[in-house]
């Protein structure tokens, strides 16, 4: 239903411009035809918008609930907004004070550009930093990461359900010699930013709920000396779009890793990155993947160095990037490198899987120079995969089995069919390669080389082998002699 006075104000619109279209039809000057044309354009539809709407993000992850409202879980607590303080370098030396705001009030004073320090000598600073400026925040004490089994006491601790930093748009902040705890987080995590350039050096984690421990999306994640404890079925870190860059970082306790979207922009780099999981089954919770990489719209690059990842049912999956694996190693997984799309070059790495070392379901994979260790099948490729293969060496009891042909009147050799570039070795698995794997985990040692009876003194030119792979000892005859003196004899020396 039209009010009255609605319906006067269309009336009274619709006469003005009858008034302006006759005025126009009967010729009374240019000014009144630019009227007119201006009365056109703003009625006339705007198809390109209707045709043309925003387009969505590009990043493939349900990120709503990601955007975390934390008042919703603390209406009671109000750490901004933020204005910008005037002091330069501010010391806060709380000792265990939740709820009082005292470290949100010392993130106020402190200007853009400058230093918050935590002091927690009397317990840890209990507050959420919610930064909406540069800042550079230091933990008084210092950290070492190479004393991390001496439990040090954490510096920042999050209030219960809340993180212990949100980093604004645009917003750089450098963390140094921290150690933040989260012990009840719910799901919130601990570290999140948007957009926003996260920088660590020589920083400690002790997370546990149900969220990542650090959530990028977007922005910059560059992580030095980094100790992060997790007690979650979310991976460690999420870096959504984020160009992460992590070097001496190491991650224990959670279900699953690192879970990268790249972007188009700059290359993500992993180097000397340890990875210990749980070992918890498939058939538990999400998938236990020590370093997933999914598709975004950009197609992104990864790079992995120098990294032990322990522990996963899949050592890296890979769902649409492209991945260079060097100089790494992948134990205690099912899978060690699955390739779902993308591209792949796995080259000068070990590899230990009880199923398969590579498994590409689709694009392009090069494996090169490896070691693979315990699987039951070296490569798998479907149809819509190719794979290049070389060089790789294989130390399996499955797989790793002779055959036997007869060289000599019923004396036979055992032999070994080559894979598809890899051949098997022969001897026992390397214990300093499995202390640098599986042993990362505190596992005994286990030999997955396949051990021939009698395979030495053969080596060495004395005896054979018979049809079902039985060494028979020979002393008589050696070196070349066993395959053209004494035929059909050779069943009496048996050791």
């Amino acid at each position: 239903m039209i009010t009255h006075r609605t319906a006067l104000s269309v009336i009274g619109g619709v006469a003005a411009l009858a008034a302006a279209v006759t005025v126009f039809a009967l010729g009374e000057g240019p000014a009144h035809a630019q009227v007119a044309a201006r009365v056109e354009s703003q009625t006339r539809p705007n198809f390109g918008v209707l045709l043309d709407p925003p387009t969505r993000s590009y990043r493939n992850r349900g990120s709503s609930h990601r955007r975390y409202d934390y008042g919703r879980h603390r209406p009671d607590w109000r750490p901004g907004p933020y204005r910008p303080g005037g002091e330069e370098i501010v010391l806060i030396d709380c000792g265990g004070n939740p709820g009082t705001g005292a470290v949100e009030d010392a993130v106020r004073r402190v200007r853009p550009g400058g230093t918050l320090v935590i002091r927690a000598r009397g317990g840890a600073c209990v507050g959420w930093l919610n930064i909406d400026k540069p800042l550079t925040i230091i933990g008084e004490g210092g950290f070492d990461p190479r004393r991390w089994d001496s439990h040090p006491e954490p510096t920042l601790m999050a209030p219960d359900g809340l993180p212990c930093m949100t980093v604004a748009q645009g917003v750089r902040v450098e963390i140094r010699d921290m150690v933040f705890g989260s012990p009840r987080a719910g799901d919130a995590a601990c570290i999140v930013g948007y957009g926003a350039e996260i920088v660590m050096s020589r920083v400690g984690f002790r997370h546990a709920g149900d969220e990542a421990v650090i959530y990028a999306d977007g922005g910059l994640l560059d992580m030095r000396d980094v100790i992060i404890e997790a007690e979650t079925i979310a991976p460690a870190i999420v870096a959504d779009g984020a160009v992460l860059t992590a070097w001496e970082m190491v991650v224990t306790g959670a279900q699953s890793g690192l879970e990268l979207i790249p972007g188009a922009g700059q290359t993500s780099r992993l180097n000397a990155v340890t990875l210990k999981g749980t070992g918890a089954p498939n058939a538990f919770g999400p998938r236990s993947i020590g370093i997933v990489i999914r598709s975004g719209r950009e197609y992104g690059r990864v790079e992995i160095e120098n990294t032990a990842i322990v522990g996963y049912v899949e050592g890296v999956a890979i769902e649409g990037a492209s991945v260079e694996i060097k100089n790494s190693r992948v134990g205690r997984s099912d899978k060690g490198v699955v390739l779902y799309n993308g591209e792949l070059s796995l080259t000068d790495s070990r590899i230990r899987a009880s199923t398969v070392g590579v498994a590409a379901a689709s694009g392009h994979a090069v494996v090169v120079n490896n070691v693979f260790a315990g699987v039951r099948e070296v490569i798998y490729a479907e149809n819509r995969a190719t794979v290049e293969a070389s060089g790789n060496r294989v130390w399996s009891q499955y797989i790793c089995r002779p055959q036997f042909r007869d060289r000599y009147a019923g004396r036979y050799e055992p032999y070994w069919r080559p894979g598809q570039g890899w051949e098997c070795m022969y001897g026992s698995y390397p214990q300093n390669w499995w202390q640098a794997e599986d042993g990362l985990l505190g596992l005994p040692y286990q030999d997955d080389g396949y051990q021939l009876d009698g395979y030495r003194d053969y080596q060495s030119g004395r005896g054979w082998y018979d049809r079902d792979g039985r060494y028979i000892q020979d002393n008589r005859y050696q070196g070349e002699d066993r395959w053209s003196r004494g035929g059909g004899g050779g069943g009496f020396w048996r050791r």
